[in-house]
This record gives structure tokens, sequence and C-alpha cells, in this order.
């Protein structure tokens, strides 16, 4: 669907972005994690065909972004991170707009506009002007301009910025149900939507793509495996082979007793570092010797830590390369 080769991108002398390689297939979410200022709405904008790289290649359903710019934005929603909205007009009024921008034949522009107002839950907003919405609302709106005309690749740059814990869910399960039907890339730097919602992951630091992958194969390569907190009730007695069990399952590499999560008689919680994602084999471990599972969830801060660590070589790079240019520029 998309290949990006040797993307470059520079403002004056500096260079803002690249190198850049990547193929998305079709049909994916995939989400770009950063720091502010690492790279992922300059991408996002050169592949919405919004900015002009400075060279290389960007190939969206085989056609060229440079080349041909007109042909690429007519198959691309893009929500940027300020909505582009018209407070004045309803939300029905807006999205007929748009659908007419965007070529709707009058045919189909009804379905349309009806269908996207059902899938963004704004059905009920649909005569409210876009001016009386709160930001939650007006995000709906974003997503439901980007998506009115079917387009094969969906560009969101922060699309969750700004809003409660209850709009986060419902904005997450709506991007979450783009799958499929469009191509997704949503940028981000809340790490923990970017796990939710995505189902490959590009971290973005300094211009550059500087790790990729599904959660599970970023944690495989940069955290030294999965972190799992298992929580059961056994008695004291059966606590010698649970740790047993526990300690011998294949690839666990280390079992560390922890405080328990929850109040009870006989309850024991354990930190478990495993080579993979072996959940099932553990709480069938557990079940084997009579102890009753409570609780086994990855560890919450294995992305965190993944990101953090690739952050912080990508800025101390930064550093280092600027450094270099004021000792070479002393030089001269």
């Amino acid at each position: 669907m998309i290949e990006i080769r040797e993307l470059y991108k520079y403002y004056g002398a500096r260079r803002a972005l690249g190198p850049i390689t990547a193929t998305i297939q079709q049909g994916e979410i995939v989400g770009l994690l950063g720091l502010n200022g690492a790279g992922k709405t300059t991408t996002l904008r050169i592949l919405a065909c919004d900015l002009l790289p400075s060279s290389g290649t960007v190939l969206v359903d085989g056609v060229d972004v440079v080349e041909h710019p007109e042909q690429v934005r007519a198959h691309i929603g893009y929500l940027p991170d300020r909505p582009p909205l018209y407070d004045e007009m309803t939300v029905d009024e807006f999205l007929r707009f748009v659908a007419r921008l965007r070529g709707l034949a009058k045919g189909s522009l009804n379905q349309r506009v009806e269908t996207v107002l059902e899938s963004t839950g704004l059905g009920e907003q649909r005569h409210d002007p876009i001016a009386s919405l709160s930001h939650g609302y007006r995000q709906r709106v974003g997503i439901a301009q980007a998506i009115v005309h079917q387009p094969k690749l969906v560009v969101l740059d922060e699309p969750i910025a700004g809003l409660d814990p209850v709009q986060i869910v419902e904005m997450r399960s709506l991007v979450r149900n783009l799958r499929g039907d469009h191509t997704v890339l949503v940028s981000s730097h809340i790490l923990g939507e970017i796990s939710e919602t995505c189902d490959r992951i590009f971290v973005v630091g300094n211009g550059q793509i500087i790790a990729s992958g599904t959660e599970k194969e970023l944690g495989a390569q940069f955290a030294g495996g999965t972190s799992v907190l298992l929580t059961v009730r056994c008695t004291a007695e059966k606590k010698a082979r649970l740790d047993q069990a526990l300690a011998t399952q294949a690839g666990v590499t280390q079992v560390t007793s922890v405080a328990p999560t929850e109040m009870g008689a006989d309850v024991l919680s354990y930190q478990v570092q495993c080579q993979d994602d072996i959940r099932e084999h553990l709480a069938a471990a557990a079940m084997s010797v009579g102890a009753g599972v409570l609780q086994i969830t990855r560890g919450e801060r294995e992305l965190e830590n993944v990101f953090l660590r690739l952050a912080g070589e990508s800025a101390r790079q930064k550093d280092r390369m600027a450094a270099g240019a004021v000792s070479q520029s002393a030089a001269l």
C-alpha cells in the first residue's frame, strides 16, 4: 500500500527528516511513536501530500506523491493535529460539504454521510453547530471528514490529544474500527494508545525510524523479553511446588515474588520474566499444582521501557551530532 524509500526533508540546512525507508501493508494500522519534535508530523504531512519531501520516493498504492499529488490526495483522508472544521456549520452540513468537495455523486452522498455519522457516533449531534461541540466530538467530526469519501489511506495526527479518559477509550475504539477498510497511520507520544490501537509501531527519533515492529517484537528485541504479572491463591503448603513449577517453565528467565496485587488470604503475586509471551503456559503451571489464578497480565511498563531506551539513545545521538558540528565550526 505505502512504500517509502530514502525519504528526506530539509528546512534550509537543517535535516528534519530522513533517511526513512518503510513499507506499510493494506489494511494495517501503523503507529508513529515519538517525542515532540521527533519528525512524526512531518512524515504524516508528506504522506498526506500536504508537504513535499526534499528527496526520496513515496508511493501510495503505486502512485508517486510528488509526480501525481492530486491523484494521491483523492485516496487519502487526513486529520491534522487541528481539525479543519467550519464552526458555523452543523455536523451534517459540514460532512455534506466535504463529501461534495471530495467528488461524491449525489446518488451516493446521502447514504455515505449517514454511514459515517453512525460509524463515528455523531448521529445525535448531526444538527448541532460544530462550534457547540466538545473537544472530543470535534475530533470525531475531524475523523468523519477524513473518511467520508472512503479513502484507501487515513492519516491521523495525534487524534486523542486533549481528550478525557472516557473520550480516549471511545476514540481508541473508533480508530480500531477503521482497520481493514482503510490503511491507517496514527501518530502519538502517548505510549498506551499506540500499544492498544496499532498493529505495528514505528518508533521515530531524530527524524528517523529507529525501531519498528509489534509491541511484542520490540519488547523481545530491546527489553529482554516479556514481563508477566501473575497473581494466584495458593496455600503455604503448595507454595514451594508453585515456585518450582514457574521457575522450570520453558522460556522463563526469572521469577520474583512481589507484593500481592489484591487483598485476601493465601494471595501471592509474582513478576515473571520470559523470553516470549507464555501467559497460558504459566497459568497452566499454576493450576497444575492446585493454585487458583486470579490475575495474569503483561507488564504495563514494558513498551514504556522500550520507548524510553530508544528515545534516550536517539537524543544522545542528536547531542553528539550537534557537538560535532560546533567543534567543526570552531576549528574553521
